[in-house]
């Protein structure tokens, strides 16, 4: 067997490094992102040691774009862009033209063409998904005002880029600048009949084939592959269903690529918004997501793999315009269309503070600007390095905001006050003064309560068994979808994983009374299961399990009662033998008394 193997060397290495320097970046409380752009610093060939496969790490990253991009589309929710359209499509078109004009005007400055400027200038004007869905996260910003906005926003970003990877190409194509492919169709049409579409032409069959693909995915395919998905998940294979996830995302987005011309990362985004409308995309996106974060943390890599350290020393000029465009510039810019807008500074702060840094969709452009010969080398590594810095920036520019934002109120206030006061008694009472900018999430209010983690198939049945019992509970999970559905019910809910503490500290855990943790994985829930035994000795904490080890490693962490479902099953089919076999009182567990639920003299109602 050959020893010389890049493909395996590349990964490990990526994987490896990626994991040491992306739990060092976590561990100093930045973003992982970090740590893995930092790694593929070090594996490339613009720093000593090993130098991982330049060839193959391309290729990698590529399967990290099309993954990236699917699970974006499976992320992607019209309705919440619906719902703050009036300020998040101006608003991040606005946003995006200022920034893109800061970045044109550095890039001329620098001498390069109108093309690679412009591409320039567009990777400096979007945001990270990860970073902002992960800060607003971390400030339980999701579910207020101020975080549907910047998600909106963030939404209307993420298409706009969409669209400029596939007019990119086309505009490189007829515009004399670098050496893109001409587009097929049109070269055609000269050599045969000698006709020249021109540029306006161009464009134009670019659009019509972009349109063909997403009449045929809208059309066909949102009836096709959910129905396929369905058809996959009942055979109750577990394995073909997260195969067939991965072909879809793959095969739509090479498919796309090939028939139509359009890039894979625009075919990967329609596939996941397509399979986003079926209900087996909650399931589609957790089953996805173990291949999609890795070659998502390759293509990480490999984008820092491209970037030279040498121009922190030979260019600190321009990396510092770059940096003030992205930290200051846009955050200015949204900060005052916000206000445009009549929305209340704090929301504005907000707004302007979740933009203010660069991330994937940025990468993927500097390479493809590279890759058509627009945007020079020196550019791509201007946008590497304004990222990384911009990211590691960000947690600051939040701290800052969240310090302005009283003061920016407490001015709002005295001047609607002294307004208010001036004007006549009539006018004071036809345009009252407006509430304070206070959408943030608060602890609750309840006391003797029960607290349910996770509402999937068993928290849902716990929960509607609290509730039709007068039981006061509240609700903490992670998908914003079941959170929409449980504040629909009034059933008071907090979005976050229970695993961190400033989640748990929201359901009041020292006034409770029970602890149901109703999530299947064991390691999250032995986490949260002490920290709750460490905040209330008292509390009731019950589990579920999969195992006996995954019982006896949560009574260890403090779960006093662990329902294991396999056993649960077997009691109620044994039950139900006995009853006509034998006419015998219900089987008793030869467990200990603390493991199941405790059982009656009659076995209870089971579906």
């Amino acid at each position: 067997m050959p020893h010389d193997t890049p493909l395996i060397s590349t990964i490990v290495g990526g994987l490896v490094l990626a994991f040491v320097f992306g739990a060092f970046a976590h561990r100093l409380r930045m973003p992982p992102l970090v740590g893995y752009l930092i790694a593929g610093v070090l594996v490339g060939p613009h720093t000593p040691g090993y130098v991982a496969d330049q060839s193959l790490a391309p290729e990698l990253a590529e399967i990290g774009v099309i993954l990236l991009m699917f699970g974006v589309g499976l992320h992607f929710s019209l309705k919440d862009l619906l719902s703050v359209r009036g300020i998040a499509v101006p608003g991040a078109i606005a946003q995006i033209g200022f920034a893109t004009l800061l970045g044109w005007g550095l890039g001329a400055l620098m001498g390069w063409p109108t093309g690679g400027s412009l591409v320039f200038g567009l990777a400096l004007s979007v945001a990270s998904t990860v970073v902002l869905l992960k800060a607003l996260q971390e400030r339980r910003l999701v579910e207020t005002e101020r975080g549907r906005i910047a998600v909106g926003w963030l939404i209307v970003e993420d298409l706009a880029m969409v669209l400029a990877l596939v007019l990119i190409p086309a505009a490189a194509s007829i515009g004399g600048e670098g050496h893109a492919p001409v587009e097929p169709f049109s070269a055609g049409l000269n050599r045969l009949f000698g006709l020249d579409l021109g540029i306006g032409g161009m464009l134009a069959m670019t659009l019509v084939k972009v349109g063909l693909f997403a009449a045929l995915m809208l059309v066909f395919g949102r009836k096709l592959i959910p129905w396929m998905m369905h058809r996959i998940a009942h055979t109750g294979s577990r394995e073909l269903f997260r195969l067939g996830v991965l072909a879809i995302a793959l095969g739509v987005a090479f498919g796309a690529a090939k028939l139509f011309g359009v890039s894979l990362a625009l075919g990967a985004f329609f596939a996941g918004m397509v399979l986003a409308e079926s209900e087996l995309s909650h399931r589609a996106a957790q089953e996805s997501l173990p291949l999609r974060d890795a070659f998502a943390v390759l293509f990480f890599v490999s984008v820092g793999m491209l970037f030279d350290p040498n121009i922190l020393i030979d260019r600190p000029l321009p990396i510092l315009a770059t940096v003030f465009i992205i930290v200051i510039g846009k955050s200015i810019a949204a900060f005052l269309i916000v206000l445009a807008f009549r929305k209340p500074p704090g929301t504005a702060l907000t707004i302007s503070a979740s933009l203010g840094q660069i991330g994937e969709f940025s990468f993927i452009l500097a390479a493809l600007g590279v890759e058509l010969g627009l945007l020079p080398e020196e550019g791509r590594d201007l946008i590497l390095a304004g990222a990384i810095i911009s990211i590691i920036l960000n947690p600051l520019l939040f701290f800052l905001c969240d310090r302005m934002r009283p003061l920016f109120e407490s001015a709002k206030r005295d001047e609607t006050a002294t307004e208010a006061a001036a004007a006549p008694d009539d006018t004071a009472k036809a345009e009252p003064i407006a509430p304070p900018d206070d959408d943030e999430v608060h602890p609750t209010a309840l006391t003797g309560h029960a607290i349910l983690i996770g509402y999937g198939r068993v928290g849902r049945i716990v929960g509607q068994n609290l509730k039709s019992s007068g039981t006061p509970f509240l609700v903490i999970e992670d998908s914003d979808k079941r959170i929409g559905d449980l504040k629909v019910q009034g059933i008071e809910a907090f979005m976050g994983n229970a695993v961190a503490r400033e989640t748990l500290d929201l359901a009041n855990l020292p006034a409770a009374r029970s602890l149901a943790i109703a999530i299947p994985n064991a390691f999250e829930a032995c986490r949260i299961a002490e920290q709750a035994r460490s905040v209330n000795p008292s509390i009731l904490i019950v589990a579920r399990a999969h195992s006996d080890a995954e019982v006896d490693e949560l009574k260890q962490y403090g779960a006093d009662t662990v329902i294991m479902g396999e056993r649960e099953i077997a009691l109620g089919m044994v039950d139900r033998l006995a009853q006509v076999h034998h006419e015998s009182v219900p089987y008793e567990d030869r467990r200990e008394p603390d493991t199941i639920i405790p059982t009656g003299a009659a076995p209870p109602e089971r579906e």
